[in-house]
């Protein structure tokens, strides 16, 4: 596969809204690590490599452990994951699939029991950031690093 091409190059200010909205997601006080989940799920759902190489590592920096790592596809089979981390990760697969779930009533009021609201706003605008950086990242052939 070919990078397509690098959009920070050739548009670096059409690219910074989408830097400061990352930067406003890393800052708003969700738990980095639930950050790094919600990204690496909705990466897979997407089918993102260069997303899921990058915050699997991002993760790992940061603590996460290799088993919830390797075991995120799988969430709801595992206990290694709290309800909080749950509640994100539904919310992220219902709004990453939107146009198949129509974000239910019973996910919101999941996300709602252990988020509060400007809690759900803000984890909110972390899928909706991520699913804009996945599409970016695959719509381009952003090439993850090949060196391991």
């Amino acid at each position: 596969m070919q990078p397509r091409l690098n959009p920070y190059q050739l548009a670096p200010e059409t690219m910074k809204p989408m830097i400061d909205l990352e930067a406003s997601v890393k800052a708003s006080g969700l738990e980095p690590s639930l950050i790094e989940l919600v990204k690496i799920r909705a990466s897979q759902i997407n089918g993102c490599a260069y997303c899921i190489h990058m915050h699997t590592h991002d993760a790992r920096a940061k603590g996460e452990t290799e088993a919830r790592i390797y075991l995120l596809d799988a969430w709801r089979e595992s206990p290694l994951y709290t309800d909080r981390e749950r509640a994100a990760l539904a919310w992220a697969e219902a709004v990453t699939l939107v146009s198949h779930t129509h974000v239910p009533d019973d996910v919101y009021a999941q996300v709602r029991a252990v988020f509060s609201e400007v809690e759900t706003v803000k984890l909110t605008m972390l899928v909706a950031t991520i699913n804009a950086w996945n599409r970016i990242a695959i719509s381009f052939r952003s090439l993850h690093p090949v060196n391991g």
